[in-house]
């Protein structure tokens, strides 16, 4: 496995659309994440799992009016959209989203750097503004300036932190010629089965504790789920992760609302040293619960920077 500092050769396989200069256009801020997108086939069974047994409140789509949001917090969520007519019936991942402090400013430093994007930024319902571009790989990547007056959120998930979003990866160097070396992420931990394995590459936000997993692969393909994977593998690759204190009140808490009767895991300790409980959405989309702090020294590398603690 190459480092994770490696910088793919050549330049990113993305074309600009904005022709000012690097050195006069600064990256704003981006602390947080903001939403997992995927799709569904279920919508009534996938609502009772986001709002009965996570807890979520669910809220129209001030982007896409088929689809939902369902929020843990103001400012995370999963947005839920229909499965689109000749969709890849193994993939339920749509994109993933970051916070910035401004989404304009973000739009017109990836436009000097020879990012592809949109010609301005879009204005949702509720106030906020965002835009999308593809990652080296062809994922959609969305930056969001969240609204002034975000929607209330009644305190009633099992968690009010979403601390990571993970996705299939094939091309490490070139992710990271996107993430680290123009956006800013920071490596965190990697680690795999296998003590000398690097199977998940975990990269702190630039300005914050949040952060992106490459759930890597191996194969002949560049891009998407790989022929062999089956629907069940991605959703398990492509994932989010809600941040507790301890697991095992978790666990109650799911008990109590009986919120396990779904596909789930027993509380288990990862690799990484954290104490974790999965558990999957109808169309096999991992919901990840995962305790801030680690409990034990993890496998395959130290943390090289501070986890979150709320």
């Amino acid at each position: 496995m190459k480092s994770l500092l490696a910088i793919a050769c050549g330049a990113l396989v993305l074309s600009g659309t904005t022709a000012q200069s690097q050195d006069n256009v600064q990256r704003p801020k981006m602390s947080t994440v903001s939403h997992l997108s995927v799709y569904t086939t279920d919508p009534e069974k996938t609502e009772r799992f986001y709002v009965h047994d996570l807890g979520a409140t669910k809220g129209t789509d001030p982007q896409d009016p088929a689809g939902v949001r369902y929020y843990f917090n103001a400012v995370q969520f999963v947005e839920v959209l229909p499965l689109p007519p000749g969709q890849d019936p193994k993939n339920r991942f749509h994109g993933v989203g970051y916070n910035t402090s401004s989404a304009d400013a973000m739009r017109l430093y990836l436009g000097a750097h020879n990012v592809e994007v949109p010609s301005g930024v879009t204005k949702g319902s509720d106030g906020s503004t965002y835009f999308a571009v593809k990652d080296p790989e062809g994922n959609r990547i969305e930056f969001v300036q969240p609204p002034l007056h975000p929607p209330a959120v009644p305190a009633d998930t099992v968690s009010d932190h979403m601390i990571h979003v993970g996705f299939i990866v094939h091309d490490v160097p070139t992710e990271n010629a996107f993430y680290i070396n123009l956006l800013g992420f920071r490596p965190y931990w990697h680690g795999g089965m296998k003590d000398d394995s690097a199977d998940w590459i975990s990269m702190q936000m630039p300005d914050g504790q949040d952060w992106v997993e490459y759930m890597t692969v191996k194969g002949p393909e560049k891009t998407g789920i790989p022929a062999t994977m089956s629907q069940d593998n991605a959703g398990v690759l492509d994932h989010f992760a809600l941040g507790v204190a301890n697991i095992e009140h978790s666990y109650d808490v799911l008990f109590e609302r009986d919120g396990l009767n779904g596909k789930h895991s027993p509380a288990q300790l990862g690799r990484d040293g954290k104490w974790q409980l999965n558990l999957y959405d109808p169309d096999g989309t991992r919901a990840e619960l995962m305790e801030f702090q680690p409990a034990e020294k993890p496998c395959c590398s130290p943390f090289l920077l501070p986890s979150p603690t709320k």
